[in-house]
């Protein structure tokens, strides 16, 4: 009876100790050696717990740099429109020479914050996995065309030169057509901001069992220590530059998000002063 009221304690002291977090690490658990499993065993939920609390703080950790961009991005816009409309009111209304400059900029900063808050619903469900995802086949050729009709005019507004390199007739890719097509759009608006002349190119190639498309600019390229965050929330490689353009700091990142949901990668090559080349596939 001793030996068990023994091992008893070891293990509900065992347990408490891990409760409290006062292990540094496994190594200091030690049981009667009749108690080797179960020691394992109390380690290995040592490690377990320690991760999970390493995990929740990195989720904290995001989930507070998440609610600062925001909280960053929103206030630009909100501050710009009350101030064009402060002055209006304070007389410029009645000033023939900027009232509808002022009231145009308040206009645009409105589309911004649209665009934003449109952004900011689209990556809380692809994260959630609330967003739901219609896969079909459909035609790359027509729709490939159909986006580069619907980008035309931003392209012609900056003087650019928005060209196509396929021809793949007949050839059907599979995906949700409409979620891909915000992927392009926003690859495509990505390229008009940091593109101030040359042309951008719309290519599709077959490879095996998948067609790849990519979408070409001449624009000021990507240092190689940005290359790696592009990706990330909010992350811009010319602040300044992207929020003068309208850019949410969101477009490659929900560009991921979509392709990852189809399976895919997206790639990137760059050089500064030279342009930029995004590519991902999809099966046919």
């Amino acid at each position: 009876m001793h030996r068990w009221n023994k091992i008893n304690l070891q293990v509900t002291q065992a347990i408490q100790r891990i409760i409290e977090k006062k292990y540094s690490d496994p190594s200091e658990i030690k049981l009667d050696e009749s108690l080797f499993a179960f020691e394992n065993g109390l380690k290995k939920i040592l490690l377990s717990n320690r991760e999970i609390i390493n995990n929740l703080k990195k989720v904290e950790m995001i989930r507070t740099e998440f609610l600062g961009n925001v909280s960053h991005e929103l206030r630009t816009p909100i501050f710009a429109i009350q101030g064009f409309i402060e002055t209006l009111m304070n007389g410029a209304i009645d000033d023939k020479s900027v009232n509808k400059i002022y009231l145009e900029k308040a206009f645009r900063h409105t589309e911004n914050l649209n665009n934003l808050l449109n952004d900011l619903i689209d990556i809380s469900m692809i994260e959630s996995g609330k967003m739901r995802m219609s896969f079909r086949y459909f035609s790359v050729d027509e729709f490939l065309k159909n986006v580069i009709s619907e980008n035309k005019i931003e392209t012609e507004k900056k003087n650019l030169q928005i060209v196509s390199d396929f021809n793949l007739p007949g050839v059907m890719i599979y995906g949700d057509q409409n979620r891909l097509k915000q992927v392009m759009n926003n690859l495509i608006q990505n390229a008009i901001k940091y593109t101030d002349s040359g042309k951008i190119e719309i290519s599709a190639n077959e490879i095996g069992n998948k067609v790849s498309i990519s979408v070409l600019d001449t624009g000021i390229g990507i240092p190689e220590e940005d290359s790696d965050r592009i990706f990330e929330r909010f992350y811009r490689v010319d602040k300044n530059r992207s929020r003068e353009a309208g850019g949410t700091g969101l477009g490659l990142a929900i560009v991921k998000h979509i392709l990852d949901a189809h399976g895919e990668k997206i790639m990137v090559e760059s050089a500064l002063g030279i342009g930029t080349k995004f590519t991902f596939s999809l099966r046919k």
